[in-house]
């Protein structure tokens, strides 16, 4: 079967893989989509993500839907042949932070397409998967795999607007309008925020967060952009850049929140801790996501117009392409590879 694997920075290879076979409590599914996320383009361009580096080969990709084939001894779950979409980490379950129901910064948890730790936990970008079965989620009725590939990073996006706290009625500010920060625009409206200001360098990627349903656009190199608001009630920084969190901490209000959502480069960065202490800012980080996947799911299903979020679909045999594509923000927003025969 076909996987595509990081050998490198840029060494990114279609390889041949042998065809896993499900074990005890497994489910063997069928990719049929995978969205390419920041940190697979972080693996392909710098050989790592954060502080997550690669040691050796690596299959990428934690986004992915397809169909589920069949299950190894003891597993169950959807009927072989229904649409799944697959929930990407295994938490410890026996952690001081599974146990306080905080299950996505657990210590040892597994994570599709991840180097955080050796051996590295192998990816879905892979024709064919072997996933616990408590992983796979059927799609709601009238979701289609192409939208239900957004579930993932939508789960990220649901988690940073819950860590902000209540939104009812309150403006947001989002900082970085990539895939996700247009995510946690849908996210924040679906929690009732009332307005939603996004900030970026680049008018393509503005765009994008306008179909999310933002209501002010923000070129974040333009001082003077009538856009700006004087203050916010929260934000969300979404960009993974220091600049980006400088901002949030100046614009948002006295006793505000915002939330660290971007990876920051590995190292120091620099941080406005003054404003944190005069104006009683807190500042919250948000790290994946648990149970918000259901919830992504059931929020893509009621908004058919996210999927105008993905730009581009390009078979896994182009996959440099598509991670090419992925990585030009004035041309995409969240692009597919397409594992289907």
């Amino acid at each position: 079967m076909k996987g595509c694997v990081i050998h490198g920075a840029g060494d990114l290879r279609v390889d041949a893989l042998p065809a896993p076979e499900p074990g005890r409590g497994e489910a063997l599914v069928a990719v049929r989509y995978g969205g390419v996320c920041g940190s697979d383009l972080h693996y392909w361009r710098h050989g790592g993500v954060g502080d997550f580096r690669l040691r050796e080969p690596m299959v990428l990709g934690h986004e992915v839907v397809g169909t589920v084939l069949a299950y190894g001894p003891g597993g169950s779950g959807p009927a072989p042949g229904t649409p799944v979409a697959v929930h990407p980490a295994t938490p410890c379950g026996a952690c001081p932070e599974c146990r306080d129901g905080r299950r996505n910064v657990c210590r040892d948890t597994r994570y599709l397409g991840s180097a955080a730790r050796t051996p590295h936990v192998q990816g879905g970008f892979a024709s064919r998967i072997a996933v616990p079965a408590e992983q796979v989620r059927p799609l709601p009725l009238g979701l289609t795999p192409k939208r239900a590939v957004l579930a993932e990073p939508l789960a990220v996006a649901l988690h940073a607007v819950r860590r902000a706290g209540d939104l009812a009625g309150r403006h947001l500010l989002v900082t970085g309008a990539g895939p996700i920060g247009c995510l946690v625009v849908a996210a924040a409206r679906a929690a009732g925020a009332a307005r939603v200001t996004v900030t970026d360098l680049l008018p393509k990627a503005l765009e994008y967060a306008s179909v999310a349903g933002a209501d002010h656009l923000v070129r974040a190199d333009d001082p003077a952009d009538p856009g700006w608001p004087d203050e916010v009630d929260a934000a969300v920084e979404a960009s993974g850049v220091a600049a980006g969190l400088d901002t949030c901490l100046r614009r948002v209000r006295r006793g505000g929140v915002v939330v660290q959502l971007g990876m920051l480069p590995p190292g120091r960065s620099p941080f406005a801790g003054n404003l944190v202490v005069s104006r009683e800012i807190e500042v919250r980080g948000a790290f994946r996501f648990d149970t918000e996947f259901e919830d992504a799911l059931d929020l893509l299903a009621r908004e058919p117009s996210l999927a105008g979020l993905v730009s581009a679909v390009v078979p896994v045999a182009d996959a440099e392409r598509g991670f090419a594509l992925a990585a030009d923000r004035t041309a995409s927003c969240k692009v597919l590879l397409d594992f289907g025969d």
